[in-house]
Formats: structure tokens, C-alpha cells, sequence
């Protein structure tokens, strides 16, 4: 144990400098598993609370979570990123770095169903608005739904499951006319296929635990901060400008310029809430990572194949998927998603909630899942669990109905998948 943390300290700069094997080999990635890093002198480590640069406690740093980290910014095309044990969590703090109680932000209502709950009710119990605005309303009626005390602007690059394709540069530039910066949730999207930050977006989230991990072995979350939005002269983030005296009186935009958002993010919130994943899961996000861009590629290429199969069945009511040219968002999906637009389809069964619970029943290969952007095949009926806790009119703000259901088109031969379909649409 000594020697683990004689190593440990060596190799504890993390925050602002990369992890290096002492191979030198890059391609390995050591799994730190320690939460402790030793320290030459106690006036180091009081330093460090002044100004925590390196990693020092396993609660908010670790060196293989930074690895993973700078490649996910990389990725990104940011200048910062930060590993959270959700993709939950990386929503909530992407929001709470920005907002206090008091404080509002704009969301469009086309997104994940769990974020619509954390935004609608938790955090308005924190004292934090919502305010919900349709994604296809003009700029004029989106310019009204905001109030001198907002913070930030939120969508989603594909919703999940209504599959609509957010218009990134028409968001920030509304955001940005009103001095505040937009956040993106890429998570179906991946960096592979959208990079959010070339089309203005200044802050994106990512469940980490679909497409980027892809084998449904461990949850997670990440904030990437492009460092482009000017804090200072936006005037509405004092948090940022004036001196926080929770660590002597540092000032984000002075003492840390691009990184301001994501550092203060680390210093103030993940010391506090602690919501930092484990080396080991940092290593196995890794993996995931590595075959990244040959999984979308063929993710997107099965799932074409699949919307079309299922918009040419008489037992299907319809298909939403952006890569069909019938799609109403076929054009805006080729702006910003050139490549393909994921493996998830969204349909609706004839017949309703429970023609559609009957089909999925019937499937063998997909497997009936809470969970969605895997290697494997899987489908879930959103009305029954991910928005389960929304009302009708939610439902239908979100684009959802009882015979909707959301297909995951996974990495199996897709003749084996349609197959699977086939049968279970015979069957009703």
C-alpha cells in the first residue's frame, strides 16, 4: 500500500495535465483505484485547498477518470470536461452551476422524460423555473418565455424517444441575445455524429451510459465545456466574476479564463455532492469509447434499414426516424447530422397501448429493456416507463403516445433483427 501511494503521488497532477503511463505508452490506460493521493509537504496539500489543481481526494479527481475526460473533450471539441456518475447527474449540475433558487432557464419540451421530471419538480422544489417552450415556435414566441432572471437555455441534439432534431444554431443564437449560454444533451447523437459546439452550443451534456459506453455495463454522465461563452460580459454570472469565498476568494473567469465553467463546476458542486464516478468505471467508459465511431457508423446504417421496413408495414401507424427522406425532419437532421441520425427509431402500433405492449411482448431477439443505445437489440414503451410519471398533456408535449414505441437498433445481423419484428407483428 505504500508503494500504490508512493506512485500515486508521482502521478497526482490531473485537473490541468494529463495522466501519463510510465511506459510512456499512451495507449494504456492504468486504472487508479485509490481515493487517496500523497502529498510531499503539508503546505501542498493546504495549497490545494486554495486551489485544487491536481487530484487530491477521489471524491471530485482521479487520474483515470481525467484520461477519459480529456478524450471526451477532445471528442467534443471543448476545452474541459467532467466525469458524473450519471447522465442525471451531469443535467442537474450542468443547470445548478448556473442557476440558484430564484433563478429560471429555458428547456424545450422535447426531451428525455427523466429530465422533464428532474427540471419540472426537483428542481423547481430548489427554487429554480422551468420554463417550457416548444421547440418549432418561432423566435419571437421563444424570445417571450424569458425573464431577467434567466440563466440558460437547454434541448436536445435527438430527443429521446420523439427522435425531433433540435435546431442548434437558432437556440444559441437566442441564448446568446439574451446573454446566456446553451446547454445540449448529445447523447444520442454522440460527438461522431454532431458536434454541437460548431453550431454555437456552449455547454454539452451526455449520458455516458448509452452510445459511449454501448454495452450497458456501467451508468454514467459528462459535462463538456467548450470555454467559448464570455461570462464577464454577459453580466448575469456573478457566481463567476466576484470572488467565492467557499475557496479564498478565487474568481473563476480571472484565475482559470476558458475553463471557468467546468473548474468552477469541479470546485464547487462535485466537492460538494460527490456525484464522481470510480476509476473502474472510468476505464470500462474507456473501452466504449475506443470503438466509438465504427459502432454509430453501423448503428445508423441498421436503423435505416429498419425504419424503412417498418414504414413500409399496414400494422405500423408511423415511423420517426430523421434519416427517412419522409421525415419532417429529414433536412434539419442532414445540417446537423450528416452522417446518420443513431440507431433509435420511434413508431406507433395501430391499435394503441395495448396492440403495442402485445407486439413488444412477442419479441425474442430485442429484448424488453429500461434501457436504450446498446450493442444488443432493445425496445421500451416510454408511456409505460421512461415518462410514465407525465401527464397527458406532457405526453403529448414530448411527442408521445400509448402506441409509441422506442426501438434501439443494436449491432446484431440486421436480417435477424427484422426477422424478430416480423414475427412479433404477425402475432397482432
Amino acid at each position: 500500500m505504500k508503494e500504490l501511494n508512493k506512485d500515486a503521488k508521482i502521478e497526482t497532477k490531473c485537473l490541468h495535465a494529463g495522466y501519463t503511463p510510465k511506459n510512456g505508452d499512451p495507449r494504456v490506460l492504468p486504472i487508479v483505484q485509490s481515493t487517496t493521493y500523497c502529498f510531499d509537504s503539508t503546505e501542498h496539500i493546504a495549497a490545494l485547498f486554495d486551489m485544487p489543481t491536481e487530484c487530491m481526494y477521489s471524491r471530485f479527481a482521479n487520474p483515470t477518470c481525467d484520461a477519459v475526460e480529456k478524450k471526451i473533450a477532445a471528442l467534443e471539441g471543448g476545452v474541459g470536461a467532467m466525469l458524473t456518475t450519471s447522465g442525471q447527474a451531469a443535467s442537474l449540475l450542468s443547470i445548478l452551476n448556473l442557476c440558484g433558487a430564484g433563478d429560471s432557464f429555458v428547456s424545450v419540451s422535447t426531451i428525455y422524460g427523466g429530465t422533464v421530471n428532474l427540471f419540472g419538480v426537483t428542481l423547481k422544489k430548489l427554487g429554480i423555473e422551468c420554463i417550457w417552450v416548444d421547440a418549432e415556435a418561432s423566435e419571437e414566441e421563444i424570445q417571450k418565455a424569458f425573464k431577467p432572471n434567466t440563466k440558460a437555455v437547454f434541448g436536445e441534439t435527438l430527443a429521446n424517444p420523439a427522435l425531433t432534431v433540435f435546431d442548434i444554431e437558432k437556440f444559441a443564437g437566442i441564448a446568446h441575445k439574451n446573454g446566456v449560454p446553451l446547454i445540449v444533451d448529445n447523447t444520442f447523437a454522440t460527438p461522431i455524429l454532431c458536434r454541437p459546439f460548431e453550431f454555437g452550443a456552449d455547454i454539452v451534456v451526455h449520458s455516458t451510459t448509452k452510445y459511449m459506453d454501448g454495452h450497458a455495463v456501467q451508468g454514467g454522465g459528462v459535462i463538456v465545456d467548450s470555454g467559448k461563452f464570455d461570462w464577464a460580459a454577459s453580466g448575469k454570472f456573478p457566481d463567476f466574476t466576484e470572488p467565492d469565498e467557499s475557496y479564498h476568494g478565487v474568481v473563476y473567469t480571472r484565475e482559470l479564463g476558458p475553463m471557468a465553467y467546468i473548474i468552477k463546476a469541479r470546485m464547487q458542486l462535485m466537492r460538494d455532492f460527490g456525484c464522481y464516478p470510480a476509476a473502474n468505471s472510468a476505464f470500462l467508459l474507456n473501452l466504449g469509447l475506443e470503438t466509438l465511431p465504427v459502432r454509430m457508423k453501423q448503428y445508423c446504417e441498421n436503423a435505416l434499414i429498419m425504419a424503412k421496413f417498418l414504414e413500409s408495414s399496414d400494422k405500423v401507424a408511423s415511423v420517426n426516424y430523421p434519416g427517412l427522406e419522409s421525415n419532417k425532419y429529414h433536412e434539419m437532421a442532414k445540417k446537423y447530422l450528416p452522417l446518420g441520425t443513431s440507431g433509435v427509431i420511434s413508431f406507433s402500433i395501430k391499435g394503441g397501448r395495448d396492440t403495442a405492449v402485445k407486439f413488444m411482448d412477442s419479441l425474442t431477439l430485442a429484448s424488453n429493456v429500461v434501457h436504450v443505445a446498446d450493442i444488443r437489440t432493445c425496445v421500451l414503451h416510454p408511456a409505460s416507463a421512461t415518462h410514465r410519471q407525465l401527464t397527458d398533456e406532457q405526453l403529448v408535449a414530448a411527442g408521445i403516445d400509448g402506441g409509441m414505441i422506442r426501438l434501439s437498433v443494436g449491432l446484431e445481423n440486421i436480417e435477424d433483427i427484422m426477422a424478430d419484428v416480423k414475427q412479433a407483428l404477425d402475432k397482432i
